[in-house]
């Protein structure tokens, strides 16, 4: 019996929805990249390629993200539990797993044919969801066509720019810039015709899901620390004060994302657009946050390129958050302090950079100022 290809529009305002199991699978599929892209930004810096390493972590990041926030949102609006969603569903988590195992390319700046492949799996499997929902939503048979042929586009670039030009070219990073534009530019596009479906608190659900989950990358470098003591069955001050603090900073992001106020508002579809793409920098500034203290164990104490990029990473984050969220929430002076906490951050890597101890304080700080401020509606 063949699957029937028909995803039907949910309620976007069905009471009580939440994460299903499926998407709590796929979130460790995804997880599962962005471990190996940490990992890769790691070792390049300890190999002396730190600005290389940057570019080549957000890179495949953002390839990481985007198939995961496509697949969260579509989800959001047409996840009906049918056998065809859910292998559909089990044909992208693939696609990722073979898009981590290819990643190291990356790094090595050699041919990224595996990730390309997972890629293109990922991709081509949103292509049958668009085209599920156009038969299955006649409303916004305009829109699902749309995205089904933006996608499609798109990939075809992929295929012939990636295949055409090694990672190690001047050109790869153009190239590259180029096809991110394309695809943050296909929902902006394709969604003008008739919005989709999707639940507003689905939507908050799964992202802030994510958030702990990238944010397992900073726990698994603590307890790595601990671990590494010079006698593991005895406590050591220094590994565990190290601990404490690098514990401590995870606790406040912790605290800084999630807050009393509302997340993500009704206020129409380019404030969406921005909250879901900004989650980019939020999501991989903590993993780059998990990826610093991994510096810090492995150099066994105080580095200044660990804390420097751990630095760099805690502020990028108080910005996005204020971008996105805390400048449409917030009124008065408390409207500043995730603004004043990034620069304040910044400011401390650009002038040593500060020991882990003075990060750690500014981010308590900024944390507890951040929460005590009165939510305001917009």
């Amino acid at each position: 019996m063949m699957l029937d290809l028909r995803f039907t529009p949910r309620d976007p305002d069905e009471p009580n929805r939440s994460a299903t199991p499926l998407e709590l699978l796929f979130d460790l599929a995804s997880v599962v990249a962005i471990g190996v892209a940490a990992q890769g930004l790691v070792e390049s810096i300890e190999a002396g390629r730190t600005v290389a390493g940057l570019i080549d972590y957000l890179c495949s990041f953002f390839m990481i993200w985007w198939a995961w926030m496509n697949y969260t949102w579509f989800a959001s609006a047409y996840d009906d539990h049918s056998p065809a969603f859910r292998l559909l569903t089990m044909v992208i988590m693939f696609g990722a797993l073979m898009l981590a195992a290819g990643i190291d390319a990356v790094f090595d700046r050699t041919p990224i044919l595996l990730v390309l492949a997972g890629f293109s799996v990922m991709r081509l499997a949103m292509v049958l969801f668009w085209i599920g929902a156009s038969r299955g939503d006649p409303g916004r048979r305009t829109t699902a066509r749309r995205y089904a042929m933006g996608i499609t586009l798109m990939q075809g670039y992929w295929l012939v720019a990636m295949t055409a030009v090694m990672p190690s070219a001047l050109l790869f990073l153009p190239l590259f810039l180029v096809g991110v534009a394309g695809e943050l530019s296909v929902p902006a596009l394709a969604e003008r015709h008739a919005a989709t479906t999707w639940h507003r608190g689905h939507i908050v659900s799964r992202y802030g899901r994510l958030t702990l989950i990238v944010l397992g990358q900073c726990f698994a470098s603590i307890v790595l620390t601990i671990q590494l003591a010079p006698e593991p069955s005895l406590l050591d001050a220094g590994r565990l004060w190290q601990a404490f603090l690098l514990a401590v900073i995870a606790f406040s992001i912790w605290g800084l994302y999630f807050t009393d106020d509302p997340q993500l508002d009704n206020s129409g579809y380019g404030r969406a657009l921005l909250w879901g793409y900004g989650h980019f920098f939020i999501f991989s500034t903590i993993a780059a946050a998990g990826a610093s203290m991994r510096l810090l164990i492995e150099g066994h104490g105080e580095t200044p390129l660990g804390n420097g990029i751990l630095g760099l990473a805690l502020a990028c984050l108080a910005a996005t958050l204020w971008i996105v969220r805390d400048r449409y929430r917030l009124k008065g002076m408390a409207r500043w302090w995730l603004p004043c906490l990034a620069i304040m951050l910044l400011l401390l890597t650009l002038a040593s950079p500060a020991p882990v101890e003075a990060i750690a304080l500014v981010l308590v700080i900024g944390t507890l100022l951040r929460r005590r401020a009165p939510p305001h509606g917009t």
